[in-house]
């Protein structure tokens, strides 16, 4: 297991530190094999087990609005409601709605999973830290319009058992593994990005360094 952890964080390139992030990571890299990204209808969720109430599905809408599909219990009671057909960036305070919704139409549009990392406010004051991944699916014409996401709290605070989340704030969004097309063993370095920066901008970036004869070793 313990083996398997670092094969796990190696091949992410970057800190994920939570369990079921990773392991959830695994388990759509384990679909995808050799491909971008694995197809919508690869995901069994008997495989997925108890991590099911800690996911959900984003799909992007005819207006190339990201919402939810799907969101897991523990998601639902994370916020104090059913997200379903809701924004994802509605989740998130004044200011990040753009940010948030750059990254994920990058992730999409590049077919490259993404790791968020956001601090959660409630109303009566708390706060805690959050991971959140996002990871690429793709329907059958080969385009990616919806996403398998994981989400899940760094620290062990019994408030948020009773006291919904009122938004979150975006700290960092990165993308997590390799290029299709960049050498063996090579990983996009984790860039730390401002706030207000979506991945979109990053992605292109990294993008065009392993471009043919753009000096990339």
């Amino acid at each position: 297991m313990k083996a398997r952890f670092w094969t796990v964080m190696k091949q992410i390139g970057c800190p994920v530190r939570h369990q079921t992030v990773i392991d959830v990571y695994d388990y759509w890299n384990r679909l995808r094999g050799a491909g971008e990204a694995p197809l919508k209808s690869q995901i069994e969720p008997s495989s997925l087990g108890h991590f099911l109430p800690s996911l959900f599905i984003l799909e992007k809408s005819g207006d190339d609005i990201i919402t939810f599909r799907l969101a897991g219990a523990k998601i639902s009671d994370l916020f104090g409601r059913d997200l379903r057909d809701e924004s994802f960036s509605d989740l998130f305070g004044d200011g990040y709605s753009a940010t948030i919704e750059a990254t994920i139409a990058g992730a999409m549009r590049h077919t490259m999973p993404a790791l968020i990392n956001v601090t959660g406010y409630s109303t009566a004051g708390h706060r805690a830290a959050f991971e959140i991944a996002l990871m690429p699916l793709r329907s059958e014409d080969g385009h990616c319009e919806r996403m398998l996401g994981v989400i899940a709290a760094m620290t062990v605070a019994t408030w948020l058992e009773v006291v919904p989340l009122d938004f979150l704030v975006l700290d960092r969004c990165r993308a997590l593994r390799s290029f299709q097309g960049a050498p063996d063993g090579v990983w996009p370095a984790a860039p730390r990005t401002p706030r207000q920066q979506g991945l979109a901008g990053i992605l292109g970036r990294v993008v065009s360094s392993f471009r043919p004869g753009s000096g990339a070793r």
